[in-house]
């Protein structure tokens, strides 16, 4: 078997070996997550532990392979290597080996499930994945007002924890400004633990204000995500897409696909 061969096999979808390798594998990962899953049961780990570490290691052995298949007939390793899928296919068989040296790593090895993602390439689910672009692509948009409201908010959630501090002080519970300022996040956000409350009348007052505070603020970023995804969906409605292969940026006269050769759709007329 050629290297191009194998090089088909692992990371193409279009030939049906390639399809079976990549199902297989998918597979192997829901497996290998599986057992990592049922090893931290407190029911199984103590009667089936032996068996739960030679499978860790197996799938482990095999995605360690893998991964240096993968290297070794990529026609750029160090392409693959810092890519999305190279960096989590590492990171998947990383935390076996850590464990030899720090005990309990090996439950980061649930990092596997990422590798999953490649199931959008194999059912061709690129549809999906255009739709998450426009997620991001909103996110990334929205990120500067996102932190300047964070910033704003970590200004006021201070502010109230001094202010708690010097009203109910150490007796009530409120033993240091940082104590304080954990209770003020607690509150602003309406998480509410409720392992340390004011006691006083003042303190009280305060407290209320700050869940006022917090409930009219939580829907701010939300806001922001929402105007920017919005704005996001309306250019996205004036860029053509392949009915074939989902890509876009086409010039607007353009009557084929430059990435599949493709006709590609009308462009939509607003009404």
């Amino acid at each position: 078997m050629t290297k191009e061969h194998v090089f088909e096999i692992i990371f193409g979808t279009h030939s049906a070996a390639g399809r079976r390798f990549d199902i297989c594998l998918i597979i192997a990962i829901f497996a290998s997550v599986s057992v990592v899953i049922l090893d931290s049961v407190t029911l199984l780990s103590p009667q089936y532990h032996r068996y739960f570490y030679y499978a860790e290691w197996f799938f482990t052995l095999l995605f360690t392979l893998e991964y240096v298949v993968r290297l070794y007939v990529s026609p750029k390793p160090k392409v693959y290597a810092f890519s999305f899928y190279g960096i989590i296919d590492l990171l998947s068989i990383l935390p076996a080996f850590i464990s030899l040296l720090f005990p309990g790593a090996n439950y980061l090895m649930i990092i596997r499930i990422m590798r999953v993602l490649r199931i959008f390439r194999v059912l061709k689910l690129f549809r999906y994945l255009q739709e998450a672009n426009t997620l991001f692509r909103s996110l990334l948009a929205s990120k500067r007002k996102i932190l300047v409201f964070l910033f704003c908010v970590a200004l006021l959630i201070v502010v109230f924890g001094c202010l708690m501090y010097l009203i109910e002080g150490p007796e009530n519970g409120f033993t240091s400004i940082p104590k304080s300022i954990y209770w003020a996040i607690v509150t602003i956000t309406t998480v509410g633990y409720g392992d340390i409350s004011p006691s006083t009348p003042l303190g009280q007052t305060l407290a209320s204000i700050t869940m006022l505070v917090g409930y009219s603020i939580l829907a701010v970023p939300t806001g922001i995500i929402t105007a920017e995804l919005a704005q996001e969906m309306h250019r996205e409605r004036h860029l053509i897409h392949c009915d074939h292969c989902d890509r876009s940026g086409h010039d607007l006269d353009a009557k084929f696909c430059n990435h599949c050769g493709t006709p590609l759709p009308p462009k939509e007329v607003e009404s």
